[in-house]
């Protein structure tokens, strides 16, 4: 079981702890839990919630020597941090766990100097004081997450499930994280490319909605589908499938179906034992060598290690 430490940096709302406990403990492989999730802050027994809602953390510091990651939270982050904190965070990272943040708690990881030639992001709203404070972080405000070796940044609170999901599928693979994604009624596994500033994430108008056409687009991943095609479909010119997708997804058609299309690659590894060109070619991908050269780029594993990672054999030893 893979122990994270949930480090509230207060004051923090319960949304905050609630969401990252609540997704990792529902992730599960053959019944059993993947994750031990312990809330922590700096010091054990004091209220760290905002406002009038009181919480009270258990645990200090010392949970964090035990834990295989460390997720922090808490709005607390942009202000000047605890020098014990920092130490605590510092010593955590040379220990080779993963560090990972929601929101503006990102900045109690630059002032630890955990994101000094890393790229990192944060709410777009705290973007530019981000990238002022700490010259040495390059800062991508416009993304849902991003991961930078063994760091893992994301953007507003509602990142904070897109992270989680994120930290779910590298850990135990694309099946198990849409699992816990069916399970809080949330999208798939997202990109963290995909910007934070949709223009109109519910269409007002459902004729226009870009949802039938999508759900007709995954049906036939496995088929060379253009923009024309998907612009055929949804009875419209070219020009307003983009504008519509960029609108309601925040991403371009062509990127949403190759992230569509690796994702499914991934599901294929996993669930299947088909051999590698029929999981190219069932997934959109192509070729064996395409295969490869996303997979690379998107999990640092080749198809053949990603199997060996996340297959069935992998997750029943």
């Amino acid at each position: 079981m893979h122990r994270i430490a949930l480090l509230a940096v207060p004051p923090v709302t319960a949304a905050e702890l609630s969401i990252p406990e609540m997704a990792l403990g529902l992730a599960r492989v053959d019944g059993r839990p993947c994750y031990e999730v312990v809330p922590c802050t700096t010091r054990a027994g004091t209220d760290v919630g905002t406002g009038t809602l009181q919480i009270v953390l258990r645990h200090g510091l010392e949970a964090l020597p035990a834990a295989d990651s460390v997720l922090v939270v808490g709005a607390g982050g942009r202000d000047e941090a605890d020098p014990e904190l920092l130490g605590a965070l510092r010593e955590a990272a040379a220990g080779g766990k993963r560090i990972a943040s929601v929101c503006g708690s990102v900045f109690v990881l630059a002032q630890a100097g955990l994101l000094d030639g890393r790229r990192a992001t944060t709410y777009w709203t705290y973007a530019a004081e981000l990238r002022r404070r700490f010259p040495r972080v390059t800062v991508q405000p416009d993304v849902l997450y991003l991961q930078d070796g063994p760091v893992v940044t994301s953007a507003g609170l509602a990142a904070a499930l897109d992270l989680c999901l994120h930290i779910v599928r590298t850990d135990f693979g694309t099946a198990v994280a849409n699992d816990v994604a069916r399970l809080v009624l949330a999208a798939p596994v997202r990109s963290g490319e995909q910007t934070q500033l949709i223009a109109e994430p519910v269409p007002v108008r459902p004729g226009i909605s870009l949802a039938g056409t999508r759900e007709w687009a995954l049906r036939r991943l496995h088929e060379p589908l253009t923009l024309a095609d998907l612009a055929r479909h949804h009875n419209s010119s070219v020009r307003t499938v983009i504008r519509r997708f960029r609108a309601e997804t925040g991403q371009t058609p062509l990127r949403w179906l190759l992230d569509q299309r690796i994702d499914r690659a991934r599901e294929l590894l996993e669930t299947t034992d088909l051999a590698l060109d029929q999981v190219a070619q069932r997934s959109g991908i192509g070729s064996v060598d395409s295969l490869r050269q996303h997979l690379v780029r998107r999990s640092g594993l080749t198809p053949s290690a990603y199997r060996a990672a996340f297959g069935r054999a992998a997750t029943h030893r």
